[in-house]
Protein backbone atom coordinates (compact mmCIF):
# COMPACT_ATOMS: atom_id res chain seq x y z
CA UNK A 1 0.00 0.00 0.00
CA UNK A 2 1.06 3.56 -0.72
CA UNK A 3 -0.71 4.89 2.40
CA UNK A 4 -2.02 3.11 5.47
CA UNK A 5 -5.68 3.94 4.91
CA UNK A 6 -8.67 2.25 6.53
CA UNK A 7 -10.48 1.11 3.37
CA UNK A 8 -12.29 -1.63 5.27
CA UNK A 9 -14.41 0.89 7.18
CA UNK A 10 -16.67 1.32 4.14
CA UNK A 11 -18.67 -1.42 2.42
CA UNK A 12 -17.34 -0.58 -1.04
CA UNK A 13 -13.72 -0.47 0.15
CA UNK A 14 -13.27 3.13 -0.94
CA UNK A 15 -12.35 6.20 1.08
CA UNK A 16 -13.81 9.65 0.43
CA UNK A 17 -11.41 12.30 -0.91
CA UNK A 18 -12.13 15.99 -0.42
CA UNK A 19 -10.61 18.15 -3.15
CA UNK A 20 -9.60 21.69 -2.19
CA UNK A 21 -7.91 24.46 -4.17
CA UNK A 22 -4.47 25.09 -2.65
CA UNK A 23 -4.65 28.84 -3.18
CA UNK A 24 -8.27 29.86 -2.60
CA UNK A 25 -9.08 27.00 -0.17
CA UNK A 26 -12.40 26.53 -1.94
CA UNK A 27 -13.73 22.97 -1.63
CA UNK A 28 -14.12 21.84 -5.24
CA UNK A 29 -15.53 18.32 -5.17
CA UNK A 30 -15.77 14.99 -3.37
CA UNK A 31 -14.56 11.76 -4.93
CA UNK A 32 -13.68 8.24 -3.84
CA UNK A 33 -10.37 6.40 -3.96
CA UNK A 34 -8.91 2.97 -3.48
CA UNK A 35 -5.24 2.15 -3.09
CA UNK A 36 -4.69 2.01 -6.87
CA UNK A 37 -6.23 5.46 -7.30
CA UNK A 38 -4.02 6.91 -4.56
CA UNK A 39 -0.94 5.31 -6.14
CA UNK A 40 -1.74 6.64 -9.61
CA UNK A 41 -2.47 10.10 -8.23
CA UNK A 42 0.92 10.28 -6.53
CA UNK A 43 2.76 8.78 -9.51
CA UNK A 44 1.11 10.92 -12.21
CA UNK A 45 0.67 14.17 -10.29
CA UNK A 46 -2.97 14.46 -11.36
CA UNK A 47 -5.87 13.33 -9.20
CA UNK A 48 -7.35 9.95 -10.07
CA UNK A 49 -10.44 8.48 -8.44
CA UNK A 50 -12.17 5.14 -8.52
CA UNK A 51 -15.43 5.70 -10.36
CA UNK A 52 -18.27 3.67 -8.91
CA UNK A 53 -20.40 4.22 -12.01
CA UNK A 54 -17.66 3.30 -14.47
CA UNK A 55 -16.24 0.64 -12.12
CA UNK A 56 -12.67 1.63 -12.95
CA UNK A 57 -9.97 4.18 -12.22
CA UNK A 58 -10.93 7.59 -13.53
CA UNK A 59 -8.59 10.55 -13.85
CA UNK A 60 -10.47 13.81 -13.41
CA UNK A 61 -10.08 15.71 -16.69
CA UNK A 62 -9.35 12.72 -18.89
CA UNK A 63 -12.18 13.84 -21.18
CA UNK A 64 -12.54 17.58 -20.47
CA UNK A 65 -8.85 18.39 -20.02
CA UNK A 66 -9.66 20.08 -16.71
CA UNK A 67 -7.15 18.15 -14.62
CA UNK A 68 -6.59 18.53 -10.90
CA UNK A 69 -2.85 19.03 -10.41
CA UNK A 70 -1.73 17.41 -7.16
CA UNK A 71 -0.08 19.60 -4.54
CA UNK A 72 -0.48 17.50 -1.40
CA UNK A 73 -2.42 14.48 -0.16
CA UNK A 74 -2.96 13.52 3.46
CA UNK A 75 -5.21 11.31 5.53
CA UNK A 76 -7.36 12.48 8.42
CA UNK A 77 -6.84 11.48 12.07
CA UNK A 78 -8.70 8.15 11.62
CA UNK A 79 -7.06 7.32 8.27
CA UNK A 80 -10.48 6.87 6.66
CA UNK A 81 -10.68 9.99 4.46
CA UNK A 82 -8.33 12.15 2.42
CA UNK A 83 -7.78 15.86 1.97
CA UNK A 84 -6.18 16.63 -1.39
CA UNK A 85 -4.90 20.11 -2.23
CA UNK A 86 -4.79 20.83 -5.95
CA UNK A 87 -4.31 23.41 -8.66
CA UNK A 88 -7.31 23.00 -11.00
CA UNK A 89 -6.79 23.49 -14.73
CA UNK A 90 -10.35 24.74 -15.20
CA UNK A 91 -13.94 24.28 -13.98
CA UNK A 92 -14.30 21.18 -11.82
CA UNK A 93 -18.01 20.40 -12.04
CA UNK A 94 -19.31 18.57 -15.13
CA UNK A 95 -21.97 21.29 -15.35
CA UNK A 96 -19.27 23.89 -15.96
CA UNK A 97 -19.06 25.60 -12.58
CA UNK A 98 -15.88 26.07 -10.57
CA UNK A 99 -16.99 23.61 -7.91
CA UNK A 100 -19.60 20.90 -7.51
CA UNK A 101 -21.44 23.16 -5.07
CA UNK A 102 -21.64 26.03 -7.55
CA UNK A 103 -19.22 28.16 -5.55
CA UNK A 104 -16.99 30.55 -7.47
CA UNK A 105 -13.37 29.54 -6.99
CA UNK A 106 -11.98 32.87 -5.84
CA UNK A 107 -10.08 33.92 -2.74
CA UNK A 108 -12.20 34.81 0.26
CA UNK A 109 -10.71 36.99 2.98
CA UNK A 110 -13.58 36.69 5.43
CA UNK A 111 -14.87 40.06 6.63
CA UNK A 112 -12.43 41.85 4.31
CA UNK A 113 -14.27 40.33 1.34
CA UNK A 114 -17.61 41.42 2.83
CA UNK A 115 -16.17 44.92 3.34
CA UNK A 116 -15.07 45.01 -0.31
CA UNK A 117 -18.65 44.24 -1.32
CA UNK A 118 -19.92 47.17 0.78
CA UNK A 119 -17.32 49.49 -0.77
CA UNK A 120 -18.44 48.33 -4.22
CA UNK A 121 -22.06 49.21 -3.33
CA UNK A 122 -21.01 52.67 -2.21
CA UNK A 123 -19.02 53.16 -5.42
CA UNK A 124 -22.07 52.15 -7.47
CA UNK A 125 -24.19 54.74 -5.68
CA UNK A 126 -26.00 52.25 -3.45
CA UNK A 127 -25.02 54.27 -0.42
CA UNK A 128 -26.48 55.01 2.94
CA UNK A 129 -27.23 58.67 3.58
CA UNK A 130 -24.08 60.70 4.32
CA UNK A 131 -21.82 57.77 3.35
CA UNK A 132 -18.15 58.60 3.92
CA UNK A 133 -17.04 56.06 1.31
CA UNK A 134 -19.43 57.43 -1.30
CA UNK A 135 -18.11 60.94 -0.64
CA UNK A 136 -14.54 59.77 -1.25
CA UNK A 137 -15.49 58.27 -4.61
CA UNK A 138 -17.31 61.49 -5.47
CA UNK A 139 -14.21 63.55 -4.63
CA UNK A 140 -12.11 61.42 -6.98
CA UNK A 141 -8.85 59.50 -7.10
CA UNK A 142 -6.63 62.33 -5.87
CA UNK A 143 -8.56 62.61 -2.61
CA UNK A 144 -8.59 58.85 -2.14
CA UNK A 145 -4.84 58.59 -2.76
CA UNK A 146 -4.24 61.46 -0.37
CA UNK A 147 -6.16 59.64 2.38
CA UNK A 148 -4.08 56.51 1.86
CA UNK A 149 -0.92 58.58 2.21
CA UNK A 150 -2.18 60.25 5.38
CA UNK A 151 -3.17 56.96 6.97
CA UNK A 152 0.18 55.40 6.05
CA UNK A 153 2.05 58.24 7.76
CA UNK A 154 -0.13 57.95 10.86
CA UNK A 155 0.56 54.21 11.01
CA UNK A 156 4.30 54.81 10.80
CA UNK A 157 4.09 57.37 13.61
CA UNK A 158 2.13 54.98 15.86
CA UNK A 159 4.64 52.20 15.15
CA UNK A 160 7.26 54.26 16.98
CA UNK A 161 5.19 54.14 20.16
CA UNK A 162 4.09 51.27 22.40
CA UNK A 163 0.31 51.73 22.19
CA UNK A 164 -0.80 48.54 20.41
CA UNK A 165 -4.45 49.54 20.33
CA UNK A 166 -3.63 52.81 18.60
CA UNK A 167 -1.35 50.99 16.18
CA UNK A 168 -4.11 48.53 15.26
CA UNK A 169 -6.55 51.39 14.80
CA UNK A 170 -4.24 53.11 12.33
CA UNK A 171 -3.54 49.80 10.57
CA UNK A 172 -7.30 49.29 10.16
CA UNK A 173 -7.69 52.84 8.81
CA UNK A 174 -4.92 52.27 6.28
CA UNK A 175 -6.37 48.93 5.16
CA UNK A 176 -9.83 50.47 4.78
CA UNK A 177 -8.61 53.31 2.58
CA UNK A 178 -6.30 50.97 0.68
CA UNK A 179 -9.32 48.84 -0.28
CA UNK A 180 -11.12 51.97 -1.45
CA UNK A 181 -8.12 52.99 -3.55
CA UNK A 182 -7.97 49.56 -5.18
CA UNK A 183 -11.64 49.73 -6.16
CA UNK A 184 -11.23 53.26 -7.42
CA UNK A 185 -8.74 51.75 -9.87
CA UNK A 186 -11.04 48.83 -10.72
CA UNK A 187 -9.13 46.29 -8.61
CA UNK A 188 -9.71 44.04 -5.60
CA UNK A 189 -7.49 42.51 -2.93
CA UNK A 190 -7.46 39.21 -4.83
CA UNK A 191 -5.59 40.97 -7.64
CA UNK A 192 -2.82 41.91 -5.22
CA UNK A 193 -2.83 38.37 -3.84
CA UNK A 194 -2.19 37.00 -7.33
CA UNK A 195 0.89 39.21 -7.70
CA UNK A 196 2.24 38.09 -4.31
CA UNK A 197 1.54 34.44 -5.12
CA UNK A 198 3.29 34.68 -8.48
CA UNK A 199 6.30 36.34 -6.86
CA UNK A 200 6.45 33.64 -4.20
CA UNK A 201 6.39 30.82 -6.72
CA UNK A 202 8.98 32.63 -8.84
CA UNK A 203 11.44 33.68 -6.14
CA UNK A 204 10.50 31.51 -3.13
CA UNK A 205 10.19 34.61 -0.89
Amino acid sequence: RIMDLNYSKYKDGLVPAIIQDVNTRTVLMLGFMNDAAVAKTIESGVVTFFSRTKDRLWTKGEESGNFLRLVSLKADCDSDSLLILVKPDGPVCHKGSDSCWGAENTSNFGFITALEAIIAERKAGESAENSYVASLFKDGINRIAQKVGEEAVELVIESKDTDQEALLGEAADLMFHYLILLQAKGLRLKDVEEILRDRHYTTGD
